[in-house]
């Protein structure tokens, strides 16, 4: 998709809040669009991604504390945990979680989705262009007093 052409001083007066506001709203709707197609919210995903990542290791109320931060829904987590152990996808021994081969293989379908968005978000944009606008907005969120920081 070509975009039209603006001058420097055109772009340079838009408003950050404005564009940066939309972007968010187009790929995290994406994102959920997708993650929908398995009933998966964003909390889901993150959990899955945790445990995956670090089997045994996350408790509820780690997790849970670990997650908040990215929470924009006032999301019940202890909800999600049971949502996923329901359907199979979750054990938890001694408070410690891990994934059975099918939460394994639901990660596996929706990270295959997540991809897809991934790829679609980033056509006609060269890798340099994303790490700076990532720098860009990582210094914006600094320059106001948030971290800057990636996430651990």
């Amino acid at each position: 998709m070509a975009l039209k052409e603006y001058t420097q001083e055109e772009l340079a007066a838009q408003p950050i809040g404005a564009w940066s506001g939309e972007a968010y709203r187009r790929v995290v709707g994406a994102l959920r669009a997708q993650l929908a197609v398995e009933d998966l919210t964003q909390p889901h995903w993150w959990t899955l991604n945790h445990v995956a990542g670090d089997p045994g290791r996350w408790t509820r109320r780690a997790l849970t504390e670990r997650l908040a931060v990215y929470d924009d829904l006032g999301i019940d987590f202890d909800g999600v945990f049971d949502d996923l152990v329901a359907r199979g996808w979750l054990t938890e021994e001694a408070g410690a979680m891990t994934l059975t081969e099918a939460g394994e293989a639901g990660r596996s379908r929706a990270g295959e989705r997540n991809a897809r968005v991934h790829h679609q978000m980033h056509e006609g944009i060269p890798t340099a262009d994303f790490v700076t606008t990532i720098n860009v907005l990582r210094r914006m969120v600094a320059n106001l007093g948030g971290d800057g920081d990636l996430p651990d």
